[in-house]
This record gives C-alpha cells, sequence and structure tokens, in this order.
C-alpha cells in the first residue's frame, strides 16, 4: 500500500520542528560555552601583551651577560663619541695630576739653587701647575681620538664584560664596580697607556706614577638596586618569558571562536606592549638625566645611556614591525569585505599582467599549470621558510623584519602571476571550418517555409 504524499510532508516538518526545538535548546549551552572561550582567550592574549615587554628586557639582559661579542658591539661605539671623549679625558687628566711627583722633581734640585726656585715658584707656581695641566690634558686627549685607544676601550670592555654578572648579582669588584647607586667602570688600562705616551713624550716624570685605578660612572641612579633585583629575576628567567609570551599568544588565538581576529589583537597586542617599553625607555631617560649630579657631564650620561638601550629599542622596532605585519597578513586572510576587495584587486591586477604578457607571446605552459595545482603549498611553504629565516636570525631588527615581508610578498606576487588557470592554460578553443549547411533546403532554418513556398 502506497504511503500518503500528505502524512510523509507532515512527518517531515515535525523533524524539522524538532530538530529546531534542539537547536533551541542548544544554543545557550553553545553560548556559554563560546562565552568561556571568549574569556580565556582574551586572558592570554592580554598576558601575552604584558610579558611581551618583559620578554624583550629578559632576551637584552641574557645577551648582554652571556655574549661578550655582544657586550662589546653595544659599548664600542663609546670610543668615538665626541662627548664621552671629553668626560674620559678630564677624568684621566685628573687621576694623572693627582699622581704626578712634582715634588721628587724639585727633590732632585741642588740646594743651593733651592732659595732660587722656591722664590720662583711662589711667583710662577700656579702657572707652571696650568701648564702642566694643560700637557697632560692635550696628551690624553690626543690619545683617546687615536685609533690606540680604540683597540684599549675594546680591551677594557672585554675585562668588564667577565665581571658584568656582577650587576646583576649586586657583588663588588672586577672591572665593573657597583657602589650604592652607581655602575662605574675601571679606567687602569686607559690611565696606563696615557702615562706610556707622556713619557714617550718627554715627560719623564710620569714614569713614578704608580698603577692607578680612577672609575669612569656608566650608571648613576637611585633606581640602580632596584634594576638590579629585576634584571635579577629576568636574567634567572632567560628566554623563557619572551617563549611564554608567545604561547599565551599562540593559546589565545587558538581558544579564540574567531581565529582571525583574534590573530590580528593578539599581534597588534604584543605590538603595543612594546610600544609601551619603548615610552618607558624614553621617559626614564628624561628622569634620569634630570637626577643625575651638577658636575656629571650631561652629554656623556646622554652618550652611555642611548648607548646601553640601543639594541633594547631595536628589539621593540622588530617587534612593533612585527606585529603590525602579522596583524596584516593575518586581516588580509580572513573573510572581511574590505579585505576581500584587496585580494580581488591582488588577483585581478596580476591576473591581468599575466593576461598581457601571454597576449605578446609569453607561455607559461607546464609551469602555469603546476603552480595552479600547488600554489596554496607552494605559498604556506614560501611562509614557513620567512619564519624560519626570521626565527634563526642572531639579532633581528625591525628592517630586517620589513625585508623578509617584502620578499615574502614578491614570492607570493610570483606565484599569482604564474597561477594559469587549467582552461587558460590549455588555450583558447578551436574554431571549426566554416563548412556550408548541407541537406536539404527543409533541414536547415527556414528551410520549410522556403519549400512550402
Amino acid at each position: 500500500m502506497a504511503a500518503d504524499p500528505s502524512d510523509e510532508r507532515e512527518l517531515a516538518e515535525l523533524r524539522e520542528r524538532i530538530a529546531l526545538l534542539e537547536q533551541v535548546q542548544k544554543a545557550p549551552a553553545r553560548r556559554e560555552h563560546h562565552r568561556v572561550r571568549s574569556f580565556f582567550a582574551v586572558l592570554l592574549i592580554v598576558l601575552a601583551a604584558v610579558l611581551t615587554p618583559l620578554g624583550v628586557v629578559a632576551a637584552w639582559s641574557k645577551s648582554q651577560v652571556t655574549d661578550t661579542d655582544r657586550f662589546v658591539s653595544t659599548m664600542a661605539p663609546l670610543a668615538s663619541d665626541p662627548s664621552v671623549q671629553n668626560a674620559l679625558t678630564d677624568r684621566v687628566t685628573t687621576a694623572v695630576m693627582q699622581q704626578l711627583p712634582i715634588t721628587d722633581l724639585l727633590n732632585d734640585v741642588a740646594p743651593a739653587d733651592r732659595p732660587l726656585l722656591d722664590a720662583a715658584l711662589g711667583k710662577l707656581g700656579p702657572a707652571l701647575t696650568s701648564g702642566l695641566t694643560g700637557f697632560v690634558h692635550d696628551q690624553v686627549l690626543r690619545f683617546v681620538q687615536s685609533d690606540a685607544f680604540a683597540t684599549v676601550w675594546t680591551g677594557v670592555l672585554r675585562n668588564a664584560h667577565a665581571a658584568f654578572d656582577k650587576v646583576l648579582t649586586g657583588q663588588g669588584g672586577g672591572a665593573v664596580q657597583v657602589k650604592g647607586d652607581t655602575v662605574s667602570l675601571d679606567l687602569g688600562p686607559v690611565v696606563a697607556a696615557v702615562k706610556d705616551r707622556l713619557v714617550a713624550n718627554g715627560l719623564g716624570l710620569a714614569s713614578k706614577i704608580p698603577e692607578v685605578h680612577t672609575d669612569y660612572t656608566l650608571v648613576q641612579s637611585d633606581a640602580v638596586q632596584k634594576a638590579q633585583t629585576g634584571l635579577r629575576l629576568l636574567d634567572l628567567a632567560g628566554f623563557w618569558v619572551p617563549v611564554l609570551a608567545l604561547l599565551c599568544a599562540v593559546g589565545g588565538v587558538a581558544l579564540a571562536v574567531r581565529h582571525r581576529r583574534a590573530a590580528v589583537w593578539a599581534a597588534l597586542g604584543m605590538a603595543a606592549g612594546a610600544g609601551l617599553l619603548g615610552i618607558g625607555l624614553s621617559v626614564f631617560r628624561a628622569l634620569y638625566l634630570d637626577k643625575l649630579p651638577a658636575d656629571v657631564n650631561q652629554a656623556a650620561a646622554m652618550a652611555v645611556y642611548d648607548t646601553l638601550v640601543r639594541y633594547l629599542r631595536a628589539a621593540i622596532r622588530m617587534l612593533l614591525a612585527l606585529g603590525v605585519v602579522v596583524a596584516l597578513a593575518a586581516w588580509l586572510t580572513g573573510s572581511g569585505r574590505r579585505a576581500g576587495w584587496v585580494r580581488h584587486l591582488w588577483r585581478e591586477g596580476l591576473g591581468a599582467v599575466r593576461r598581457a604578457a601571454e597576449g605578446i607571446g609569453m607561455r607559461l605552459g607546464p609551469v602555469g599549470r603546476f603552480v595552479h595545482r600547488w600554489k596554496a603549498w607552494l605559498g604556506w611553504g614560501a611562509v614557513a621558510v620567512a619564519a624560519v629565516v626570521l626565527l634563526t636570525w642572531s639579532y633581528p631588527t625591525g628592517a630586517v623584519v620589513l625585508w623578509i615581508a617584502v620578499v615574502l610578498l614578491g614570492v607570493l606576487a610570483v606565484l599569482e602571476f604564474l597561477d594559469t588557470p587549467a582552461d587558460a592554460a590549455a588555450g583558447p578553443p578551436a574554431v571549426p571550418p566554416s563548412v556550408p549547411p548541407s541537406g536539404p533546403p527543409a533541414d536547415r532554418p527556414g528551410g520549410g517555409k522556403a519549400a512550402a513556398a
């Protein structure tokens, strides 16, 4: 017996209503599940943004402590900075004049000539001291402006790096000294080199200068002890802080309901965290210079601070560029209308260029068909190679990130240009030759009417 069609329709409608009721009942649970996922996704992304500046500082402090060449390359430019050269010249000149044994020179004078010498020094003493100080100052300045000083300065830095970890541990001694709120560098090798130069230029009295250890202040601030504690913690954390920040960002994107939107916000959030660190460095620079004692050379202190944090600022610029690039890439690959317009313009523009090239005789042949078949895999492979290059780069900068992005964009453009659809690769369809219609007139359109007429 055949089923009644009306009964089948009623049964189908009943099933649809039941399915709709089940969806309505499941909707609150699904929304609640999405709320929980979204909450933890936002929490992880915010945590990644907060950990980003800490990770940058941790990586910077770790590289300065464990990498001698990195430390030397950081501080080496100070040897050619005019303000630092002037400050070092004044400091070394003062140390040399304090140790120059002028009394030994007077003791060598015969007793019969002492009254005349004492009378002459009573009138010429200040001028003599001033002249001798000027001579020493001139010799020291010439030395610090020479290539020989750059060599000595590099040696001082390498010796100092062996003791640089004492800044983090708070211990004294070594080439780097930490005393209260001051971090200073021992200039003993510089004084020794100046001593040899003075003797070579005719001031034999300088040979009697004993071994001198004078300090050049690198950092002087009441925040040094607080910074020691913070840097010590970051040094112990090492590279785990940046890794944790990256894992939080990845976890937040994975938990989010809309992955691409979460990727955009994670990239921009981490870039914002790095940007806040850059602002903090500029603010601290102004506060640090403002609290320096009046007798400190402001220009030299500014040069030292800028040199100490220059790689830190380079890392900040790198993260800013990387965040913008990743956010832009995630947005462009999304389903938004504007992103779709951009992709459409990209494809149509490069497709028009390809078609124009084909119009003048270019034929891609199997290359075009291969790229058309494997374009997605080739594109993701290019992205993977770019990521590996960035991760294996020793110390990437913002310029490195931008250049990698530009090269990757060029590779994707070449793939889009070579992408020849299958129908286009096969060539235009063959047009059959014109053949006169055959058969009786009645078989042709209108033939019946003609015959009937």
